[in-house]
């Protein structure tokens, strides 16, 4: 159970470094920030020159974290702003 905790907590760090390496910000406060980070974890793993570069905390490798956290809420911004554009009333 510590262990689950522990990754919830680094994950939430981590989207929350994430957000703040992008124009684009995550909504959903703490919980968003955690998904970002789990969802920025599973796409730094596949990531392959940043797989072994920084720590690990908690069995997460940090970097790659934070960087597919970035690339995650840099990709949904990029969604929100485009189904903004879609939604604005034409003139």
């Amino acid at each position: 159970m510590l262990g689950f905790i522990m990754t919830l907590i680094v994950a939430a760090i981590a989207g929350y470094i994430g957000d703040a390496l992008t124009k684009y910000k995550m909504p959903g406060g703490f919980i968003g920030a955690m998904i970002a980070g789990l969802v920025g974890s599973w796409i730094g793993a596949y990531i392959p020159f940043f797989k072994k570069l920084g720590p690990v905390i908690a069995g997460i490798p940090i970097i790659p974290t934070i960087l597919g956290a970035a690339i995650f809420i840099f990709i949904l911004g990029l969604f929100r702003k485009g189904a903004e554009e879609v939604s604005k009333p034409q003139q």
